[in-house]
């Protein structure tokens, strides 16, 4: 106990790092914006809890996440590090689908009391949807919190009570790409909309899918990322479109600039751009598909990289990443997602136990153990934690952005709102079953539920 006492003493007069403000699924009060997260510059954070500060007394917790291959390895390797320190814990990991079916499940174990002891989740808008005040564990006194950078922060939060620990590396939002299809076709990478265009007309005309998409049912999250991903690019045209949203003062439908990525979504179905089987291949086929040559671009999260390491290792260098090109060359840039994190719900049975679990993730241990076994794909979270010298060239690529001053937030991490039926809307237009403008107007219907359901001001009729 002596042992913790001191380590709470060292952590809780460490310095707070403000960097970044930051799909698919922050107080009431939505964070502003900053500068993007540099993975090396965060001061030092103390070591993980010692197995002889655990108790004696046997415990079984319960940790929960999405079925991805990413967030189950990484849960299971948090668990096993953190059972080699406590002997007399056991941790069980389970799966969750992912996407609205996933979503629809935490909330159903929330609501009834069956929640596992801890849960893995996305931070941001999708964290709100949760009534966490109500339904999470708040973590604000804890000392370990003091591990977390402090620009995290708000995206766990409601009504001045923090509720997470990040578990993984913040990710880029846009394009990744087939290096070598690139090459050998003499492309570069596009930094208008124009010359994406443009290169996607090339590649067709070489017989290769020039976007990936993949519709199949399990897989209908990943139709989202052309809207969201392209948010940097609404901020540069419209810097007050997060707060204007959020008080009901901007729409999808109204303002060209955000209606683009419902317009992508479109042209992609009207120009062929799809790979033929679109509508059935799932996210790991998707991967496959670009790591093969198979497909030249794939509208994606930066952590599927570490699904592409997994599944072919021998391809993972040939997949970079650019961030969803706008109208303006000079103002190119990307969108950053805030990494997912680990929740404890008020109805756990051990939450003396789970919270030191936490503990250990938000150590430089916890993150450490992270990248032995997937590799990251973005900076890290956790003061003092850092990215290995052999990190994905992919990540390199986001780095690039976040170093250059030319990176965001999604509009999640700076908005309590996201309609929980985009994804579906997203599908419907890159189906051809409706058109650009219909899907933006149904969104910020959409939207409009979801609002009225937080309570927001502004959103009564």
């Amino acid at each position: 106990m002596k042992k913790k006492e001191m380590l709470f003493k060292v952590v809780s007069i460490l310095c707070l790092l403000s960097l970044l403000a930051a799909c698919g699924p922050a107080a009431t009060e939505a964070p502003a914006a900053t500068d993007a997260p540099a993975a090396t510059d965060a001061p030092a954070a103390t070591d993980a809890p010692v197995a002889t500060d655990a108790p004696a007394e046997p415990v079984t917790l319960t940790y929960l996440g999405d079925d991805s291959e990413a967030t189950q390895t990484s849960a299971k390797a948090l668990a096993d590090a953190y059972m080699a320190l406590h002997p007399n814990v056991t941790i069980n990991v389970e799966s969750r689908p992912g996407g609205t079916e996933g979503d629809n499940i935490v909330k159903t174990r929330l609501a009834t009391g069956e929640m596992a002891d801890v849960f893995w989740y996305n931070a941001g808008s999708l964290l709100q949807a949760l009534n966490p005040s109500e339904t999470l564990v708040d973590l604000s006194n804890e000392p370990f919190m003091d591990n977390v950078v402090e620009s995290f922060l708000p995206t766990v939060s409601q009504n001045g009570q923090v509720f997470g620990v990040p578990s993984g590396t913040a990710m880029g939002g846009g394009i990744l790409y087939n290096k070598k299809i690139y090459a050998d076709l003499g492309l570069s990478v596009p930094t208008t909309w124009a010359e994406f265009e443009a290169n996607n007309e090339a590649i067709k005309a070489a017989g290769i899918a020039p976007v990936i998409a993949t519709y199949d049912g399990t897989s209908t999250w990943t139709s989202q990322l052309f809207v969201l991903a392209d948010y940097y690019n609404v901020e540069q045209a419209h810097p007050t479109f997060a707060a204007d949203y959020t008080a009901n003062k901007a729409k999808y439908a109204t303002i060209p600039e955000a209606m683009n990525g419902f317009n992508y979504l479109q042209e992609a179905f009207d120009k062929g751009w799809y790979q033929p089987d679109y509508a059935t291949t799932t996210f790991d086929q998707g991967l496959i598909l670009l790591a093969n040559g198979e497909g030249a671009h794939y509208p994606m999260l930066t952590f599927a990289l570490s699904t592409i390491a997994a599944n072919s290792p021998d391809k993972v260098n040939d997949i970079g990443f650019f961030g969803v090109p706008g109208t303006d060359a000079a103002k190119a840039g990307a969108t950053i997602w805030m990494p997912a994190a680990t929740y404890i719900p008020k109805t756990s049975q051990h939450i003396e136990e789970a919270k030191d679990f936490l503990a250990f993730i938000a150590s430089t241990a916890g993150a450490d153990t992270l990248t032995a076994v997937v590799a990251p794909t973005g900076p890290y979270m956790i003061k003092g934690a850092t990215l290995p010298d052999n990190v994905l060239p992919g990540v390199k690529d986001i780095q690039a952005y976040i170093d250059a001053g030319k990176s965001g937030p999604a509009l999640e991490f700076l908005s309590p709102i996201k309609g929980p039926s985009l994804e579906q809307i997203c599908i419907a237009v890159g189906t051809g079953q409706t058109d650009a403008a219909t899907g933006a107007a149904d969104y910020d219907e959409d939207v409009k539920k979801q609002a009225q359901q937080l309570g927001l001001p502004g959103w009564d009729n």
